[in-house]
């Protein structure tokens, strides 16, 4: 058993968002009936918000960018240029264990951040990965994740921010949450990373993990 990985388009490549929807979709009918292999799909999107099941009217931007709904959890979020976007289409072993697939997500994010000289963390009842509060300020989120399980195969999945322009999350309260900051690699480091720099390691750290979530994609297919 092995992860498959995909790059589907890296800056200045940038992948619109609807067709990579489209693209998890089609993926996620071939992985549930077991045609398709445990895929990871990591990608650079063109400017967009997506909007989760508990977004409010009054909570989307007025930008103009385009605001997508989306059928995965939590809020609004924006995907763009200089963030690196992964969609595993996985089936899980346990598709009821969402919470220990989301950790080992955050697991290898934060192993991944951490070759790149930043220490990320948890923060408790918050899903993604964090810089604890410091000297330069309060928490900050520098992963998202947000995910959905259908017929035991997953859907959407994370975004980490390595050089992307923070100001679109000043339209919005990311995520929902008012008390915390948004932050990028590049940011905390002071160099410029990419998301094509990121490709590598968090290629490594998830399929170093893969047994831990992942079965056999024609496991359980339906017939």
């Amino acid at each position: 058993m092995s992860l498959e990985f995909s790059v589907v388009g890296l800056a200045p490549d940038l992948v619109d968002y609807q067709g990579a929807w489209d693209m998890q979709r089609r993926l996620h009918e071939e992985v549930v009936a077991g045609t398709a292999p445990n895929t990871v799909l990591l990608l650079e999107h063109s400017a967009v918000y997506t909007a989760g099941k508990r977004t409010e009217d009054h909570e989307r931007p007025l930008d103009g960018t385009p605001v997508i709904a989306v059928d995965r959890g939590g809020k609004l979020t924006w995907h763009g240029p200089g963030q690196l976007v992964g969609y595993p289409i996985v089936r899980l072993q346990d598709p009821k264990a969402i919470r220990g697939y989301v950790e080992i997500l955050e697991e290898a994010i934060i192993a991944t951040l951490l070759r790149f000289g930043v220490e990320g963390s948890r923060i408790e009842g918050r899903s993604g990965v964090w810089i604890p509060a410091d000297g330069r300020g309060p928490a900050r989120k520098i992963a998202a994740i947000g995910i959905r399980v259908h017929n035991g195969v997953t859907m959407h999945g994370f975004a980490i921010n390595a050089n992307n322009d923070l100001a679109p999350y000043g339209q919005i309260i990311a995520c929902g949450i008012t008390d915390a900051g948004v932050t990028t690699i590049a940011a905390e480091t002071g160099r410029e990373v990419s998301p094509a720099d990121l490709v590598a390691a968090i290629t490594e750290e998830l399929r170093s993990r893969q047994d831990q979530f992942a079965a056999p994609a024609s496991e359980g297919a339906l017939l």
